[in-house]
């Protein structure tokens, strides 16, 4: 049966309180496991946390629910995918790496519950990837308010001094290329003829016996299209033949296009309806197809009809369709390619809450941003956010939910706003603001400059348990400065 963890100790296995970690090392790994060990060794912090990875359970094959804790095989505990989860956002480490770490780190394998010797317990690449996406960020979103509140509690935070929160956005961006309409198209019809032909030989049909040499023709036609420029040439005869090479190329690389997606169709119905496969079997087949459809039209319109595709009408990855084009005016980072994410941290340097923002700006997000830390914490005093969270309404509904909001204003202030502003303690908390960009950094060095997981949900889980992760770093760091401290004071006691 699956376990959170074995509460028997095995013959040469370590209790994981007594296991010894450098204060001196400077690496992320120790500062990750002294988190980890804290909320393992209190058992106020112990107890929820435990509870909330109990609900942690993979779902049946047959998709009637999670599987039974008390029978089947009992797979890895709920707490050994903290341990590793934690480790591949706070490392910023692919599931390679963590895998070697799971198998031959000697630390983290006590911080597994493996003995040194007697357990030769081996982690398989794909096992880590099963069990680590069996967190979701409801889930996640609790455990981060255990740690925080554990946080709270090291730095000797009274429960009568009110939070002072601080937010802002950036983007993290998803794992894509850079998008053109005719590499998505390119992309989807790759995979079209792909799927087609892996249905095809499943059932020995022979239609896409040549798709190795249907990839290298459309491959051929795309390479023509996109390597041709437009002209800069003076002389208007020399730009109009450039225009109608690129107009040939265009319509020769949709014709190809249009035929293999053609053909994509009538396998479908063949196999469909001729050899009975289930309808579910072609999700995938079908998204493509919508892809290649939509790519193709948007080719056609722009290249040979001149017309400027709406913004709204365009998506930047066939495989990555949330992925958002964000401009947000920095130096020297023109685009972004991506998803904007919120975050909140507070006095004491731990983020108190996150939010993924699909299709949404900092304006639209203030009010709702504010509202669910309150919910979350009742002793919120402040929060600061810069001039990208103002609206008039914002301001006024801020207002009505936190004693003291910090939001600029754009533009010309009235006598009163100018008063607000210039009060001496937002003009305080105005100048703590700027620490929030620390934490959007040690953020991206951990893990969340860019996500490779994938789809929405694995978008959302991965921010989530870095959020989780940078907080029980944070939370590692001061408990190795007190336990090094600590040692000092004895030293010195000693040597008097």
């Amino acid at each position: 049966m699956r376990e959170i963890i074995n509460p028997q100790l095995q013959l040469g296995e370590q209790d994981i309180g007594a296991i010894v970690i450098d204060a001196k090392s400077r690496d992320d790994i120790p500062r990750l496991l002294r988190g980890l060990q804290h909320i393992y060794t209190t058992p106020e912090l112990r107890e929820p946390v435990f509870a909330i990875l109990a609900e942690i359970l993979p779902e049946r094959a047959d998709g009637t629910g999670p599987v039974s804790r008390e029978t089947g095989r009992p797979g890895m505990t709920q707490w050994q995918i903290l341990v590793l989860g934690t480790l591949r956002l706070g490392l910023n480490a692919d599931y390679d790496r963590i895998q070697e770490l799971a198998n031959a780190h000697r630390t983290i394998r006590q911080m597994l519950g493996h003995s040194d010797w007697a357990d030769e317990t081996y982690w398989g690449v794909q096992t880590l990837k099963d069990n680590l996406r069996l967190f979701t960020p409801e889930v996640l979103g609790r455990i981060n308010e255990v740690v925080v509140a554990a946080g709270h509690a090291l730095v000797k935070k009274s429960p009568h001094e009110g939070l002072e929160a601080r937010s802002d956005s950036f983007v993290v961006e998803t794992d894509v290329h850079y998008p053109t309409d005719i590499n998505l198209l390119f992309d989807a019809v790759r995979k079209a003829i792909e799927t087609s032909a892996a249905l095809c030989e499943s059932e020995g049909l022979s239609d896409w016996r040549q798709s190795a040499y249907n990839l290298r023709c459309l491959k051929k036609a795309y390479r023509r299209a996109q390597q041709l420029k437009r002209s800069t040439a003076q002389d208007p005869e020399k730009r109009a033949a450039r225009q109608a090479e690129i107009r040939d190329a265009h319509e020769a690389y949709l014709a190809l296009a249009e035929q293999f997606v053609e053909r994509a169709h009538l396998t479908r119905i063949q196999l469909e309806h001729g050899c009975g496969l289930p309808r579910a079997l072609f999700t995938a087949l079908d998204d493509y197809l919508a892809h290649a459809e939509r790519q193709i039209d948007q080719v056609r319109r722009r290249v040979l009809q001149g017309e400027t595709i709406p913004h709204h009408e365009k998506v930047f990855s066939i495989f990555e369709p949330h992925t958002e084009w964000i401009s947000k005016g920095k130096a020297g980072v023109p685009v972004e390619l991506g998803l904007r994410v919120a975050i909140s941290e507070d006095q004491f340097g731990f983020i108190l809450n996150h939010r993924v923002m699909p299709k949404e700006t900092d304006d639209q997000v203030a009010v709702p941003l504010v509202e669910d830390l309150a919910k979350r914490y009742d002793n919120l005093i402040s929060v600061s956010l810069d001039k990208g969270f103002h609206s008039p309404a914002n301001q006024e509904r801020l207002g009505e939910i936190i004693d003291f909001p910090v939001l600029p204003k754009k533009g010309k202030r009235s006598a009163s706003e100018l008063e607000r502003e210039h009060d001496p303690r937002f003009q305080r908390l105005r100048r703590r603001h700027s620490a929030v960009e620390s934490a959007i950094n040690a953020l991206e060095a951990h893990g969340l400059d860019r996500c490779p997981d994938h789809g929405l949900d694995g978008f959302m889980r991965y921010v989530a348990l870095a959020v989780v992760a940078r907080n029980l770093h944070r939370l590692g760091a001061i408990l190795l400065a007190n336990d090094k401290a600590e040692a000092e004071r004895r030293r010195r006691k000693r040597a008097a």
